[in-house]
């Protein structure tokens, strides 16, 4: 088991207001190469979840394990900021719902700068960000610019950069929420085959049922809890 969080609780408070429950006692577990996708409305409390097991924000209670060893456990990180930072770029990757890719940064430029952030040398980095962008087709899109990419070009760039250190778990928020449904379906199947050959973990939050059934498992959230979907339906 790669993951596993347990009785995560969350809630947010605007001034003047009663603590507003988001997340009510989340209990998930992901293995190691599986494909999990996590469906239900806005507001629902999915980016929440993703930002907690990211280590981004900060649960109000519960229990947070990777790789069998405790991230976040009795209402505190068991790691300071600058540590869990040091985890966030080896272990995980993020995709976003908008790429976040650097404008002034080439494709390449953008994909190598995890590694450069991590160890400083430079050469070593592009290649390695090189190698990233020939297995995903772009290695003739190497030296443009994100404004110079198309929609679906530029996620592909961002699903390579949150692979560049060999991350355990990649986190996915909407990743083709601003696609067509060709790049959409496109960049599903690039998921699920990194997931099968290279044994990473996706949580994919994702308001599309289509897309969700094409992963190992699919959760509903629904009033700040996770269920099991049901009837699923995959893709023609």
């Amino acid at each position: 088991m790669l993951l596993q969080a347990t009785n995560i609780r969350k809630s947010y408070t605007l001034p003047g207001q009663a603590p507003i429950p988001i997340l009510k006692g989340i209990d998930l577990s992901v293995r190691t190469g599986e494909m999990l996708t996590v469906i239900g409305a806005s507001g629902s409390g999915k980016t929440t979840l993703l930002n907690l097991l990211g280590t981004l924000d900060t649960p109000d209670q519960g229990e947070i394990l990777f790789e069998g060893s405790p991230l976040f456990s009795k209402g505190r990180y068991l790691y300071s900021q600058k540590q869990l930072a040091a985890f966030r770029n080896r272990k995980i990757g993020f995709v976003f719902q908008f790429h976040h890719l650097l404008s002034d940064f080439t494709a390449l430029e953008n994909v190598a700068l995890p590694e450069f952030i991590a160890t400083g040398k430079l050469p070593p980095a592009k290649k390695q960000a090189e190698t990233l962008l020939a297995e995903f087709g772009l290695m003739d899109r190497h030296d443009h610019l994100p404004s110079e990419l198309s929609g679906g070009e530029q996620q592909r760039v961002a699903i390579a950069r949150a692979l560049m250190n060999d991350p355990k778990l990649i986190l996915a928020d909407e990743p083709s929420g601003n696609l067509d449904s060709m790049n959409s379906r496109s960049l599903y199947e690039l998921m699920a085959k990194l997931s099968r050959e290279r044994q990473t973990s996706f949580v994919i939050v994702t308001h599309n049922e289509a897309y969700a059934a094409m992963a190992d498992r699919c959760l509903h959230m629904q009033d700040g809890l996770l269920k099991e979907c049901g009837n699923r339906q995959p893709l023609p």
